[in-house]
């Protein structure tokens, strides 16, 4: 295998998820447009979020307890699960005409994306083994940036129907699966086909060095995708006010969000290199530091906040490849998919409780205590990771780094 050979397969398979992506956030991008229109409350608008969140999390379960990301070849579950996706996507636009056909619709993008995310770390994972931390940092920082495509969409044209948001999003997962198809193929360091072992998602959940690193994750989607959610609602308000405009909230989103593909890969690069429970604790303090924050600065102007939004939405993804490479890592090599399917499911359960909290607190308190309640997960997050650096098992971990 040459190094040419190995990183045009990994670049082709971020395209394929960046494209893939685009679908996850593409209804949250146009709530505004879809509360006007179809007359949505805060609570069917957290849904539409949660829906896609609860939809991944039963996908993902039914995935590892049946070893799929292990036992279906990975290019073909990750092509069928895209094209799916896009589908159940472009039918909201189609038939919907409210919450009422559009949330399923959103729970199955979710339950198809299940076999999409966590399918494309295995194969990214059979590709890299030395410089994991940065393999995998390149395709969440790909996966980053397609969740912030469609607020991008918007920006450039879709603020005034949001059914071109929702149409551009499904083309662009199907181009991904299509992509997929013909030119994703796992790497020489994968493991063969193991037999049916419905049992060992619950030996994951005992073995102590993949609890710290699964409840490390934890922490991380405690705040991820709770931000990703409601920091262009808090932009696009802040922004009104200051009469800053629309078009400005959602640039400003799309690079808040898109900052993350910059923290991946430069903290995938790094724990390469010092350790991965290292530069998980300092992404983790400096997310916090901004969840802390922000939302107490909606008064300081939109340069503060496009600033102090952007730093957050780089610190917040940077930490993200470093717990599934620990996994990977530490878990047996047979049953990675299974192992990092059931990382992602546990962990996109937990963002139901932040993504519906979120607008609770602010409702009653303000989005500066909103936004403070999302560093309760690097808090934990930083003890956990601290006490894996401290165990025996760092030593599997990037090489003996940590």
């Amino acid at each position: 295998m040459t190094s040419c050979t190995k990183w045009r397969a990994l670049l082709l398979l971020s395209f394929a998820e960046l494209l893939v992506m685009a679908v996850w956030f593409s209804a949250s991008a146009v709530v505004p447009a879809l509360a006007a229109e179809w007359r949505l409350g805060s609570g069917v608008q957290a849904w539409l979020t949660m829906s896609v969140q609860l939809g991944f999390v039963a996908g993902a379960l039914g995935s590892a307890v049946l070893n799929l990301a292990d036992r279906i070849p990975a290019r073909r579950l990750f092509a069928a699960s895209a094209l799916l996706a896009s589908i159940a996507t472009a039918l909201i636009p189609a038939l919907a005409e409210g919450p009422l056909v559009a949330l399923p619709l959103r729970f199955l993008t979710g339950l198809f994306l299940a076999g999409v995310y966590p399918v494309g770390m295995k194969i990214m994972a059979s590709w890299a083994r030395e410089d994991r931390g940065l393999a995998i940092g390149l395709l969440v920082g790909a996966l980053t940036l397609g969740s912030a495509s469609p607020h991008l969409l918007r920006a450039l044209g879709g603020s005034g129907d949001w059914r071109i948001v929702l149409y551009a999003s499904a083309r662009l997962a199907a181009l991904g699966g299509i992509l997929a198809a013909g030119c994703v193929a796992e790497g020489p360091h994968r493991s063969p086909a193991p037999p049916f072992h419905w049992r060992y998602a619950g030996e994951m959940l005992r073995q102590r060095d993949l609890v710290l690193a699964n409840l490390g994750y934890l922490g991380h989607m405690w705040e991820l995708y709770a931000m990703w959610a409601w920091l262009p609602v808090f932009l696009g308000a802040a922004f009104k006010t200051a009469g800053a405009g629309e078009r400005a909230a959602g640039f400003v989103a799309f690079a808040a969000i898109g900052a993350g593909g910059l923290g991946s890969l430069a903290a995938g690069k790094l724990a390469d290199r010092i350790g991965r429970t290292r530069v998980a604790i300092a992404s983790l303090i400096a997310s916090g530091l901004c969840a802390a924050s922000v939302g107490f600065l909606a008064d300081r102007g939109p340069v503060v906040l496009a600033v102090l939004s952007i730093v957050w939405g780089a610190a917040v993804v940077a930490d993200s490849a470093q717990f599934s490479a620990c996994v990977s890592e530490l878990c047996r090599p047979e049953y990675s998919g299974t192992a990092l399917t059931l990382q992602t499911s546990l962990g996109f359960l937990l963002t139901l409780a932040t993504i519906r909290l979120v607008p609770s607190i602010e409702g009653r308190l303000g989005w500066g205590w909103a936004f403070a309640s999302l560093a309760i997960g690097p808090a934990v997050g930083i003890a956990a990771m601290e006490a894996l650096r401290r165990s025996p098992s760092a030593k599997k971990l990037a090489g003996g780094r940590g």
